[in-house]
């Protein structure tokens, strides 16, 4: 029998920004060496302090405890020692220990031993405790699987009801990325045909579907992600694989792989989310969709361990619930989605479709669909759209609701139409990046404050259709628009019209530092704008503009098409109670 494992995988994390390039740092230096001389200086019964030399040029190490080719602990450290704890008799670990610098990583050390009376033997199913319902199951084997093209991975409950599937014949209708996300080869539309590799989000009374992974390679591992929903709190599982599933294996029977789940979490009002499977969830959306559950107006704060979260997310029928990650720099919610590859701004369906069936609506391309909620606010948060740099819609979130949204200390990043809303929206010392229309949408009033716009490629920064004439619209106080390496000058354009006399370009600009990217006509004015004459309350405007270097710009250019705002004019935008009135 193979090695089997269920567990929690490592996490990996992506590049925040598809823009970016270390190309000239890294010239400077080549892959730092392999760690040598890797040792324990001293070991306790409950914790060890492991050791290795200097490497030149090195950085910083990454390190990691494995048990059985599942990590149990990993970081990253400048010193050539690391202290572990929370250790436990009757497990055998292994650490790894690698180099980084700005050229990239070294291999992984061979591994050290730390024995703690655990069993060695790999043909014994490792019994661990119990799982979070969202954890992804991990199939430990001695190579680097290769998936077949048929069979079936199943998963049922201890009355042998099949709660979950996953057929590799679905699998011929992806295509596998570099970075291992599987993506449809065909755009997912309202026809498309509901299969194993599309998943069915519930949160509270409906259901996103979306195209997702459910098979990844992890080196020697094959990791399985199950279907959203589908396990229950203290419950016990088993799974089995099919024979040819991964090419030359010979599948798993039934009760040689079984699992249980842990209780229902104890907290109301705190939710947490951890990918080591000591949290209340594994998942974000594991979390967000618990929450809906503890009542729609009930507060719930959701607290997010460091890591990269893979996965699209759904907010339905649950006000008054907060995200808030450990660190800005730390939290990494990222997934690849695009018009592409799931088409329209998304939506729910009031159903979930059966296997075979058409899905009946798109969840839509965005990476996370907030949709009729309210009070909802994101914090301490990078979230990245990864879709690449080719060209298409990719919302990193689309929040459609006339209500309130906070966004505080985060990265939202993606390319063209990296941010969408509607309502009441106040962003603060915040990053949103991104090339073409990447802020738009139709707010009631939406306050950028002391944030950090970036131009990721040329384009335009703004497309308002805001509803009525006197709505605020889209604003921006005490903003930096600032361009990535190698975005020419004169390239990015405050804001461009959709060309419809329907709704309303109202765009304003109060003491924002601007880039030499900014071109020095400001808007770009074809079509025209809604009005084409702006005044104080409705259209394009500006007040107090500032180049890099601090000094005022010359606004002869910018009077033609947008409005310069006197400072009796600018205080109706100067401050987060005027623009949004809370």
């Amino acid at each position: 029998m193979k090695k089997l494992l269920a567990g929690i995988l490592p996490f990996f994390i992506l590049s925040a920004c598809s823009g970016s390039s270390t190309d000239e740092a890294a010239a400077d230096k080549s892959l730092p060496a392999v760690p040598s001389s890797v040792g324990i200086k001293t070991q306790t019964s409950h914790s060890a302090i492991l050791q290795w030399d200097e490497v030149k040029d090195a950085d910083t190490y990454d390190w990691k405890l494995e048990e059985n080719s599942q990590v149990f602990k990993q970081g990253s450290t400048n010193s050539t020692y690391v202290i572990i704890d929370g250790l436990s008799e009757g497990h055998l670990f292994q650490f790894y220990v690698r180099a980084v610098n700005s050229a990239g990583a070294s291999a992984y050390s061979e591994p050290l031993i730390l024995d703690f009376g655990g069993s060695a033997d790999p043909d014994t199913p490792s019994v661990p405790g119990a799982l979070c319902t969202d954890a992804p199951l991990l199939l430990s084997l001695d190579s680097t699987p290769v998936l077949g093209s048929k069979g079936s991975i199943k998963v049922f409950d201890s009355s042998d009801n099949q709660v979950d599937e996953i057929k590799l014949e679905d699998i011929s209708g992806v295509s596998i990325r570099e970075d291992g996300q599987m993506i449809p080869k065909d755009t997912v539309d309202k026809a498309t045909i509901f299969n194993t590799t599309l998943d069915a989000i519930k949160c509270g009374s409906r259901w996103r579907i979306v195209h997702y992974t459910p098979l990844r390679i992890r080196e020697k591992a094959l990791e399985i992600k199950l279907h959203s929903g589908v396990l229950d709190f203290g419950k016990e599982y088993y799974v089995t694989v099919d024979a040819g599933v991964v090419q030359g294996h010979e599948g798993i029977a039934k009760g040689a792989w079984t699992f249980t789940t842990k209780a229902k979490p104890g907290s109301t009002s705190v939710l947490a989310v951890n990918q080591d499977g000591s949290a209340d969830f594994c998942t974000v959306q594991g979390a967000i969709s618990y929450s809906t559950s503890l009542g729609k107006d009930n507060s719930v704060q959701i607290n997010i361990a460091s890591g990269t979260y893979n996965e699209m997310l759904y907010i339905r029928d649950k006000n008054k619930l907060t995200l808030k990650g450990d660190s800005r720099q730390d939290v990494l919610i990222s997934y690849a989605n695009n018009e592409s590859y799931e088409s329209g701004t998304g939506a729910g369906t009031s159903s979930k479709p059966s296997l075979g069936s058409a899905i009946g609506t798109s969840g839509g391309r965005g990476m996370i669909l907030a949709d009729g909620c309210d009070n909802l606010v994101l914090e301490n948060l990078t979230m990245h759209n990864t879709f690449g740099n080719e060209k298409g819609q990719a919302e990193v979130i689309y929040f459609n609701s006339n209500y309130k949204l906070t966004i505080e200390n985060c990265s939202l990043i993606s390319l063209q139409d990296t941010f969408e809303c509607k309502g009441y929206v106040y962003v603060h010392n915040s990053l949103v990046a991104g090339g073409c229309d990447f802020i738009w949408g139709s707010p009631k009033a939406c306050l950028f404050e002391d944030c950090e716009i970036r131009s990721d490629a040329r384009g335009f920064i703004v497309q308002a259709r805001v509803p009525e004439a006197a709505d605020k619209g889209f604003v921006f106080l005490n903003c930096k628009l600032t361009a990535a390496s190698g975005v020419k000058d004169g390239t990015m354009y405050l804001a461009r019209s959709g060309g419809s006399s329907t709704y309303f370009d109202n765009v304003t600009y109060v003491n924002c530092t601007m880039a030499p990217v900014i071109a020095s006509a400001g808007w770009y004015t074809s079509p025209s704008p809604n009005p084409a004459s702006p005044t104080a309350v409705s259209g394009w405007k500006e007040y107090g503009s500032k180049g890099s270097d601090g000094k005022e710009l010359n606004m002869s250019l910018r009077s033609r098409s947008g409005k310069v705002l006197t400072a009796d004019e600018a205080a109706a935008f100067s401050s987060r109670k005027a623009v949004l009135g809370y």
